[in-house]
């Protein structure tokens, strides 16, 4: 397998094509962890509250518990809407016809169907054939930018993984600890392996400082206005950020997300009048940030010391 990948690697007409072809697929199932993930949490949440109501129900006088009929058909009904990431298979949701392979080409298929379901001619949302090609090209400008090397393919994961954060944060403010957590002891592991941007050390204290540094802004402006500022994801990915490119990049990521993100806060409240009491998602920022600190992180560091030596 080695082997293979050094062949891969040094010829060039095997590389990009193949490097396209597998971020193509692999965009394509990070559709199916950005529709599907949010629900199965929210299936986790609804059937730990039925699991405690059913529990204090129990614990209830019998003269006083009513509707205990009902719960094996509630239950049934709840198995029923239950799915994962591979189950049930992709289907149109108008017609509920399965989507066949040929229709589930990553972009192509979208494009030669015009943007509708076969069946049924329900219009399909741009959304999957732009999240596939954005991973696409995402994956082949970090192989650009950081060489055709064993390292650049080893960081694609992280690329691949905040592309599906950055979707997942903007439509429902929530950064996953089933994608966050794992991709924090990634970094420390590919670190310790010696194929990570930074050596085991800087990348445990990356972990440690990325982590803590959010969670003590968040208790401050708690202690102070009484509010939460940010998401406990947050912390998480800002972590992992650091177990993938050390600590010294923290810094220039959270200079670049919050400069951002205040600028794009400003400008959504004074165009289109959102509420400030709406919270906005800082997860795209620290993705963003952490995309661009992957591919210019030592321009970007000494950027960042010469400014403090001004």
């Amino acid at each position: 397998m080695q082997n293979l990948i050094q062949i891969i690697l040094s010829t060039p007409w095997l590389l990009w094509p193949a490097l396209v072809g597998v971020s193509l697929c692999v965009g394509s199932f990070l559709n199916v962890v950005i529709l599907r993930l949010p629900r199965m949490m929210e299936q986790a949440w609804r059937q730990e509250c039925e699991a405690l109501l059913e529990h204090d129900r129990r614990s209830e006088p019998a003269h006083e518990t009513s509707n205990t009929g009902n719960a094996s058909t509630d239950n049934d009904r709840e198995q029923a809407r239950f799915y994962g990431l591979s189950y049930p298979r992709s289907h149109c949701p108008e017609c509920g016809n399965t989507i066949r392979a040929i229709d589930n080409i990553p972009v192509i298929s979208w494009l030669l169907l015009r943007g509708r379901c076969r069946h049924c001619g329900t219009g399909i949302s741009a959304r999957y054939p732009v999240i596939e090609a954005l991973t696409a090209v995402l994956s082949v400008l970090t192989v650009l930018i950081l060489g055709a090397n064993a390292e650049a393919l080893v960081t694609l994961p992280l690329v691949w993984a905040l592309v599906a954060l950055t979707a997942i944060d903007l439509d429902t403010t929530l950064l996953p600890d089933s994608i966050t957590l794992p991709l924090l002891w990634a970094g420390l592991v590919v670190s310790a392996l010696g194929l990570g941007q930074v050596g085991l050390e800087a990348a445990f204290w990356g972990a440690v400082a990325g982590y803590l540094s959010l969670w003590s802004v968040y208790h401050l402006f708690r202690l102070l206005t009484g509010k939460e500022g940010m998401g406990h994801g947050d912390f998480k990915l800002l972590g992992a950020l650091g177990s993938w490119l050390g600590w010294t990049m923290l810094p220039a990521i959270i200079l670049l997300s919050s400069l951002v993100g205040a600028v794009v806060g400003i400008a959504m409240i004074a165009i289109r009048g959102h509420d400030r009491n709406i919270p906005i998602p800082f997860g795209p920022y620290l993705a963003a940030a952490g995309v661009i600190a992957l591919w210019y992180g030592p321009e970007l560091l000494d950027l960042w010391l010469s400014m403090m030596r001004v």
